[in-house]
């Protein structure tokens, strides 16, 4: 089974489970999207044989095309990297003069860069300002695994079925066909005016991009595309959703451990939409056994998820 091969703050290998549940029973026959990639969790889990992924990032998707193309030379740049703080603001100025200067994709030294400074700076974070550039300090990491050689094939080996796009979210309306199941995972809701404290694009998700995105998923409703979508459990993304026939609210819980304040990392109540009929999804049990989850492992909210997938939406106002 391929994994992710970047850290990415938000990865969803927590909740995967919760998201496989939703799915068609026949999900691995179906063609499949994923329009925010970010870390890929849910793409590289599931190994399509056929879809399409995207990020705004070009950068990120640099990254993936040379993971794809380019595996064996990426592996032997990577591998020069050194774990030192004098030589990671070497790297980063480096990358992100390349980004200053342009660039064109496929570029080998600039997706090294980023899988050196992904896996060595502060908390795995990848965060951009206003002009587009890096600008994470070094993590202080004793031994980081810099470069997966095995992890990075597999990888290689799922991006190749894949056609791989940089822009905006809609163009999975001009892509997807009736029976294709998509995956949306945009940039959160802040849950709170001060919440939104990094930002992984100089382009922000504004609540404008939020109801975009929502008109999105009726269109692909309407055209009997398949969808499941994440995203913070408050109210202005509730109401986007709620009271649209065909679409269902679930809440679930998950541990997200980057906060500007320690006292806020933990369990945090989140949401998945989706318009998969509830006798077509594959549901919690079997899909706990298909992402080889231990139960024992699952907190009580967790567990009191697992009974959602099936059920009717909580439906809460903050």
């Amino acid at each position: 089974m391929a994994e992710p091969i970047l850290k990415w703050a938000g990865g969803k290998r927590q909740i995967l489970h919760e998201i496989v549940a939703l799915m068609p029973k026949d999900f691995r026959n179906r063609t499949f999207h994923e329009p925010f990639f970010g870390g890929g969790a849910v793409t590289f889990w599931m190994e399509p044989k056929s879809g399409t992924i995207n990020d705004i990032n070009p950068k990120l998707i640099n990254f993936y095309v040379v993971v794809r193309d380019h595996v064996e030379e990426l592996i032997e740049d990577a591998k020069k990297h050194k774990n030192e703080k004098e030589y990671f603001y070497k790297a980063r100025a480096e990358f992100n003069e390349i980004v200053r200067n342009g660039f064109e994709i496929p570029n080998v030294r600039l997706a090294s860069l980023l899988l050196y400074l992904n896996k060595t700076a502060f908390n795995g974070l990848y965060r951009e300002n206003r002009k587009g550039e890096f600008n994470v300090p070094f993590g202080r990491y004793k031994n980081p695994k810099i470069v997966d050689e095995e992890r990075l094939r597999k990888a290689s080996e799922v991006l190749r079925r894949l056609n791989i796009y940089n822009g905006d979210f809609t163009y999975i309306l001009r892509i997807a066909k009736p029976g294709d199941l998509v995956y949306f995972d945009p940039p959160y809701h802040p849950v709170s005016e001060t919440a939104s404290f990094t930002s992984y694009s100089k382009e922000d998700f504004s609540k404008e991009d939020q109801e975009r995105l929502r008109d999105v998923c009726l269109e692909l409703h309407e055209k009997g595309v398949y969808f499941i979508l994440s995203n913070s459990y408050v109210k202005p993304v509730r109401e986007l959703y709620e009271g649209i026939e065909g679409f269902e609210i679930l809440k679930i819980y998950a541990k997200r451990p980057i906060n500007s304040k320690a006292d806020r990392r933990g369990e945090v109540p989140e949401m998945l939409v989706t318009n998969v009929p509830e006798e077509m999804r594959l549901g919690y049990t079997e899909a706990l056994e298909l992402v080889n989850v231990n139960k024992k492992q699952l907190s009580s909210k967790q567990k009191f998820n697992g009974g959602g997938t099936g059920q009717k939406a909580l439906v809460e106002f903050l």
